[in-house]
């Protein structure tokens, strides 16, 4: 029998480090694994396989018994100024909400701030609508991550797709290529 890593919650039949099941995972995620730089912090990231009819995260965290604050919501906004649009990623707990119309768009210098429209996230992406996830945002993009996710041991985020997710510590989310921390980006 092939050891698993021990997860810190849940009930996953499947896990394993992502790095060694880059096929499971959308091309922008398995090449960003691939290409991190902080080779200790992507080894630490984890893959579960999961049913993609239970992605959406209250189903998702009762049916794997997941704790709702070990759950962390990542999302798409677009902020404008003067014609120009910013889309930019945010990584919150799921027991919070994103500022987008005053942390945000403060943080991002935009007139306007929105979230993105799902089919605006899925193409600008490359990623599933259900599964986002803050590894393997397109480079130059933003990612503002909520203190209490960086604060957190260990957060589950989406993998990219609707089936799996990815487990990772919250220091680690909080060094994903072009992190801010936020103190109050979301409550």
């Amino acid at each position: 029998m092939i050891d698993q890593p021990l997860l810190p919650f849940g009930r996953f039949e499947s896990v394993a480090p992502a790095l060694e099941v880059a096929d499971r995972l959308v091309a922008p995620v398995a090449a960003a694994l691939a290409a991190w730089e902080d080779r200790e912090a992507a080894r630490s990231v984890l893959y579960v396989d999961t049913d993609p009819e239970k992605a959406d995260t209250a189903v998702f965290c009762e049916a794997y018994d997941v704790p709702l604050d070990g759950s962390a919501n990542c999302v798409v906004v677009a902020a404008r100024r003067g014609g120009e649009t910013t889309l930019a990623g945010c990584l919150a707990l799921a027991t919070t909400r994103v500022d987008v119309n005053r942390v945000v768009r403060k943080h991002l210098e935009a007139r306007k701030a929105s979230f993105a429209s799902m089919d605006a996230a899925v193409e600008a992406t490359g990623m599933e609508y259900g599964g986002i996830t803050p590894v393997g945002l397109p480079s130059g993009w933003p990612l503002l991550v909520d203190a209490a996710v960086a604060e957190a041991p260990f957060v589950l985020v989406g993998s990219g797709r609707r089936r799996g997710k990815l487990v990772l510590p919250g220091r680690v989310a909080a060094r994903l290529p072009g992190a801010v921390v936020l103190p109050d980006l979301a409550g």
